[in-house]
């Protein structure tokens, strides 16, 4: 019973259908094509005999016993104006065939039944003419059983021929609609195979470039993202297990070294370390949510004007009030763009806790537009960031130094979720190569339009 749902299937059965429908209406209109010609045929053959016989009647050389051509069971009739039979042909009898034809009429056509005895009907032309003696009507009449045979013939033969071309065609259909789908089997299969576990295969690309071989290489155009995607979930979720698993076990550590030697304990110390763990595991936790409702789609970002300017300098106060830290904004200029404020208030502050925890003296915030961007930079008097790290620094949990541990107070994931927070809202983030020391991070995001 599946097998009736399949497309291959339905495809036969509605082109068998549509042509078997066409087939019978080609195969009706030819019948009554024929059957139409053969009778005007029959028509103009009896209005050159009857044409004959009303030239001989006109000029009174009308034999007694009409003979005509064609068909031996063809008969005619001369008859005057007052009924009487003045000539006729064997066979047509001693009475008028039919009537003459109506007032103001040269001629008329009609079937007749019976005629000279015969059961078959006949077809018949009366028409209108002269006679020495007065006006006379001339009738022609020819059976119509050889159309009708012939009709009969063509009509059995169809009856033989729609049928066996349906089957046919129902065949062919069948067969050229399963050699297209075949790649298309296969590449379900091979799906179907692939699982969780198998995204480094691929499905069999056809030859040549039709529907197939572009599906073929859609699906494969899309396995492949989709495997750099779980082999990124699965590095992330091993790097969120040892990030989250680290702090863990310290606190575990420490708490079990105070109940064994609970003479030497220091519970404030201890205390205050859980605290620390504890707060870092908060931190932790906050961004792998974010870069997960990220990565589900699910951080979409409202689009309001937002004036960069104005969370520069909140961000900067926060920063020196809660870390001590110099920050300078001497360079920004103002600046707006269209976002989601806290979004970006969140990459300010990411930003500045990473130039913050790594400056060695200061940290300088500049801010200014061009060409069409709001060209935003924090940059630090710190150490600074090897080249071919510079890159990989926006990488979850990426550090490239021990400077850069969690133990310093860094999850490994700020720039990231800068990052992310940046590439939504349509801009670009990078560390600057020509600052020199220290590190500089440019974030250029597209102005509010005036």
């Amino acid at each position: 019973m599946r097998r009736l749902w399949t497309v291959r299937f339905r495809v036969t059965a509605l082109a068998t259908l549509v042509m078997a429908a066409v087939l019978v209406a080609a195969g009706a209109g030819l019948v009554l094509r024929q059957e139409r010609v053969l009778t005007e045929d029959l028509e103009d053959g009896l209005r050159r005999q009857a044409g004959a016989l009303g030239a001989l009647a006109e000029a009174g050389d009308l034999p007694a016993r009409l003979a005509l051509s064609g068909d031996d069971d063809s008969v005619a009739q001369v008859v005057a104006a007052d009924g009487s039979v003045l000539a006729a042909s064997p066979g047509a009898g001693d009475t008028p065939l039919a009537d003459p034809p109506g007032s103001g009429q040269a001629s008329a056509l009609q079937t007749l039944d019976g005629v000279g005895g015969e059961d078959e009907p006949y077809r018949a032309l009366s028409t209108t003419g002269a006679g020495p003696d007065g006006p006379v009507v001339v009738h022609v009449a020819s059976p119509l059983d050889d159309i009708e045979e012939s009709t009969a013939t063509l009509l059995a033969s169809l009856t033989v021929v729609v049928p066996a071309a349906a089957l046919v065609l129902a065949a062919l259909t069948w067969w050229l609609v399963g050699r297209a789908l075949r790649p298309v089997e296969a590449i379900r299969a091979e799906v179907a195979d692939i699982g969780g576990g198998g995204l480094d295969r691929r499905v069999p690309v056809p030859p040549g470039h039709d529907e197939g071989a572009r599906l073929a290489r859609t699906m494969n155009d899309m396995l492949a993202p989709v495997e750099g995607s779980a082999h990124r979930q699965q590095q992330f979720v091993a790097d969120a297990s040892h990030e989250l698993r680290s702090p863990l076990t310290r606190m575990r550590s420490e708490l079990e070294v105070d109940l064994a030697h609970p003479a030497t304990a220091d519970l404030v110390a201890t205390h205050h370390s859980v605290l620390e763990e504890t707060e870092g595991l908060q931190r932790l936790v906050e961004d792998l949510l974010q870069l997960a409702g990220s990565a589900a789609g699910g951080a979409a970002h409202r689009a309001e004007p937002t004036d960069l300017d104005a969370l520069v300098a909140r961000e900067a106060e926060r920063a020196r009030e809660t870390a001590g830290a110099t920050v300078v904004t001497s360079g920004v200029e103002p600046a707006s763009v269209v976002g989601d404020p806290p979004a970006l208030a969140r990459v300010l502050r990411n930003l500045l806790d990473n130039a913050v925890r790594h400056a060695a003296s200061r940290v300088d915030v500049g801010l200014a537009t061009a060409d069409g961007h709001a060209v935003l930079s924090v940059a630090d008097d710190g150490p600074g960031i090897p080249a071919d790290q510079r890159s990989r620094v926006f990488e979850r949990f990426a550090r490239v130094d021990e400077a850069r541990s969690a133990g310093g107070g860094g999850t490994g994931l700020g720039l990231a979720i800068a990052r992310d927070i940046v590439e939504r809202h349509g801009g670009t983030i990078a560390v600057d190569p020509g600052h020199d020391p220290g590190t500089k991070v440019v974030v250029r995001l597209p102005s509010r339009p005036t």
